[in-house]
């Protein structure tokens, strides 16, 4: 009778000219030592311990076996490691690794927090620490980047809606036409500096599942415009943004804070009229057989609602599909950017699209669409413990630079930096982390740990 237990071994026949026998007995071993980076990079940053400074601890005293720091910290390197959820978090109590990373011995320290621990600790939080974390993460992020580079002249900032399915009873969970599922719609929002190819992010607000997009939009703007020119007084900013983030009291914002924007607006009659005279060269050239290019121009156009004309870039072109019809598809974008439509909507406008990239790297990634809690704060505490471990696996990427992952996705930088193998040995004055010799990516590991604060042996 095969026991349900990892003390099992197994034999492998035919793998080998020997005999293969393979046991979980290795106790003092971690599949994670890779994750040591983690802790230096957020050492450096701060972060951790900044958002835990926003937590207000209520338990006894004398009952406390494990600090809000400590889960916190529990959580927030299992997740960036790929254990999202606190039943996943709770299997790597006794893993050496983490026992580390939470700054207790790694052999002989007891074990990290359970999984009902670790649900209290996330039930526990209140709208004003959420509220707080927010800011801290903000924070760190602007200035994390303020050391790194001075002499910014231009901030972008994208902020994106995107959609969080959800499956139960979840507070504020909504049934949305548009996604045709229950859902939340959280917030992303994006810093990038100059011509950098990079969008870093800086806040994730989760939102009910009937929010409409700009939801949030001008209170998140009013606390990170002044952390921002405070930080970079010199640099000027400017806002992209989808359809969803149209409207009068918006733009009127934008101009009072003297922002640079561009954003998308739905086409309606009156601007059809303005695209029209754009759209014939586009249409006679498909009436002809031949490929209709992309014919762009511009338009003064005001609302009734507008206080206002303002400058409306054209977009014209026709979408071919086979065995469809040519469907004409006029974009309109309203900035107050003075260089040419081309330039606006291709070199400007379009850019926005690789925030897309970065929010599948928070889904797929490090699923912090996870939100199965049933009280709404404890999903948006998810949802910010997993922004905090995308902004250090973020930092991860930059201290990798010089190395192969300079451009590589999460999932890439995890599993070549730190799923690593590796088992402990403890004495009186150190501890040494054994890694494989053969690691396929030794080096890369080496070059970033040196940039992290490690230092040759």
């Amino acid at each position: 009778m095969i026991k349900d237990s990892i003390q099992q071994g197994v034999l492998f026949k035919g793998l080998s000219k020997k005999a293969v026998v393979a046991r979980f007995d290795q106790s003092h071993a971690s599949s994670d030592a890779g994750a040591l980076l983690l802790k230096g990079c957020d050492q450096q940053l701060g972060l951790s311990a900044a958002i835990a400074a926003c937590l207000q601890d209520d338990r006894q005293t004398a009952k406390i076996a494990h600090s809000y720091q400590e889960i916190l910290q529990q959580r927030l390197f299992g997740i960036a490691c790929g254990y999202a959820d606190a039943n996943d978090a709770a299997r790597i109590a006794h893993d050496p690794v983490f026992k580390m990373l939470a700054e207790r011995d790694p052999l002989s320290g007891a074990a990290l927090a359970s999984q009902p621990t670790l649900s209290r600790f996330e039930n526990a939080v209140s709208s004003s620490e959420l509220l707080r974390m927010s800011e801290a993460l903000a924070d760190t992020v602007i200035q994390r980047h303020r050391r790194r580079q001075r002499k910014v002249k231009r901030i972008t900032i994208d902020l994106d809606p995107t959609v969080d399915p959800t499956h139960g009873g979840q507070q504020l969970s909504f049934f949305n036409s548009v996604y045709d599922s229950w859902c939340y719609l959280p917030l992303a929002g994006f810093l990038s500096f100059d011509q950098e190819p990079d969008q870093y992010l800086f806040c994730y607000v989760l939102r009910p599942g009937n929010a409409p997009a700009k939801q949030g939009c001008l209170a998140l703007l009013k606390r990170v415009l002044p952390r921002l020119r405070a930080a970079f007084p010199k640099a000027r900013i400017r806002l992209r943004l989808d359809a969803g983030f149209s409207g009068p009291e918006l733009y009127e914002f934008f101009e009072r804070q003297r922002l640079e924007y561009v954003v998308c607006m739905a086409q309606n009659a009156v601007l059809k009229r303005f695209a029209e005279p754009v759209l014939k060269p586009v249409r006679a050239a498909q009436e002809a057989g031949a490929t209709p290019p992309v014919a762009y121009g511009e338009c003064r156009y005001k609302a009734r609602s507008w206080n206002r004309e303002r400058r409306v870039i054209i977009k014209a072109g026709i979408a071919l599909h086979p065995g469809r019809q040519p469907k004409e598809s006029p974009r309109f974008i309203v900035t107050n950017l003075k260089t040419t439509p081309k330039f606006i909507y291709e070199k400007v406008y379009c850019a926005r699209g690789d925030v897309e990239n970065r929010i599948k790297e928070l889904k797929y990634g490090l699923d912090i669409d996870r939100t199965s809690c049933t009280r709404f704060k404890a999903n948006q505490f998810r949802a910010l413990l997993t922004a905090a471990a995308y902004v250090l696996l973020q930092e991860l990427r930059i201290k990798a630079q010089h190395t192969s992952c300079a451009r590589a996705q999460v999932t890439t930088l995890r599993l070549r930096l730190l799923k690593i193998g590796a088992w402990f040995e403890s004495s009186v004055r150190r501890i040494v982390v054994h890694l494989p010799r053969n690691t396929p990516y030794a080096k890369d590991w080496l070059c970033t740990a040196r940039s992290v604060g490690a230092v040759p042996t």
